[in-house]
């Protein structure tokens, strides 16, 4: 069956998950057949291996129950199939922080496992690396599309993270399907247009293009259609519009379908985010995370481009 295999590819070759380990799967009402296929998978590896539910909260970035919370920090490998993020928690950095080797799939799908997951990893890694070289150490990145995007965002200190899949190693974490750099932009800086053409993140493909104005480091204007309007209302006090990242995709197997966990892995796109980037070397705290994906970007380095028209300049 297709989805053993991606589960066996999740637990063998991205987790490491071993006999003698302990695996903890979180997952939810709508989730729960992926969950259980993982969970049934795991049980092939380790009998240490338990399934929980959790409830769908309202945003990404909602700190589950303590009763998780502190279940999360007696396991080896954590794997959280939800509908809404866990990535972005208390609960996830502190598992981290113990050990734990931890695989985010807010809102994973069938297709999206079958797709996206049977990739070359290692050659992911390589991409990721060849970016980080060109972007590291660059104060200015700038982000332009012919469809209006205009906005620059200030990265002195700040460090790009890469996720290409492989938590093999203790505390490592990162998202399944994989595929992406990413950074925390300093605070208060981000300035300029953002033209959202693909999708939001817990909404969908955008019914038209939305246009977000944003003035030292945080959203003042959104304009657009009923994707946008959704957007607007899920942004409910002041740092849930703080710039928070700054990503781009590299994985060649996966697609834009309107679903944010694969569509910001595209190799032609980019993703900005707004709300919590405590978690990966920023400042703001707050239980909300919410991603924008823009296809065929123009980035800039300090002047220097490093993709034109959503393809990478070597």
């Amino acid at each position: 069956m297709l989805l053993d295999k991606s589960a066996k590819i999740i637990l063998k070759d991205c987790m490491n998950l071993k006999s003698n380990e302990s695996c903890l799967v979180i997952t939810d009402s709508k989730l729960k057949n992926i969950g259980k296929i993982l969970y049934k998978n795991s049980l092939k590896i380790t009998k240490k291996s338990k399934l929980v539910l959790t409830p769908i909260p309202e945003a990404h970035g909602t700190e589950p129950s303590k009763n998780i919370a502190n279940e999360m920090l007696k396991y080896d490998v954590i794997l959280m199939p939800t509908t809404k993020s866990l990535s972005h928690t208390k609960a996830r950095e502190n598992a981290s922080r113990k050990g734990a080797r931890i695989a985010s799939m807010p809102g994973i799908t069938i297709e999206m496992m079958k797709r996206a997951l049977n990739v070359d990893f290692n050659k992911i890694k390589i991409i990721n690396e060849k970016l980080i070289k060109k972007l590291e150490n660059k104060n200015i990145i700038k982000i332009t599309t012919k469809k209006g995007t205009n906005v620059e965002f200030y990265t002195k200190r700040r460090k790009w993270v890469s996720d290409y899949g492989i938590y093999t190693k203790k505390g490592a974490f990162g998202n399944l399907p994989a595929g992406e750099i990413f950074i925390a932009p300093l605070e208060n800086k981000t300035n300029g247009t953002i033209v959202v053409d693909a999708s939001v993140g817990g909404i969908g493909k955008v019914d038209k293009t939305i246009q977000i104005i944003v003035k030292n480091g945080f959203i003042t204007k959104i304009i657009g259609g009923k994707t946008a309007n959704q957007f607007k209302k899920s942004l409910k006090n002041k740092l849930y519009k703080n710039v928070a990242e700054l990503g781009i995709g590299t994985n060649c197997k996966a697609k834009i379908t309107g679903n944010v966990l694969e569509d910001e892995k595209v190799t032609s796109t980019c993703h900005i985010a707004f709300g919590n980037n405590r978690h990966f070397g920023g400042k703001v705290d707050v239980p909300f995370h919410i991603d924008v994906v823009i296809k065929n970007p123009t980035i800039y380095a300090d002047g220097l481009i490093v993709m034109e028209y959503g393809k990478f300049n070597a």
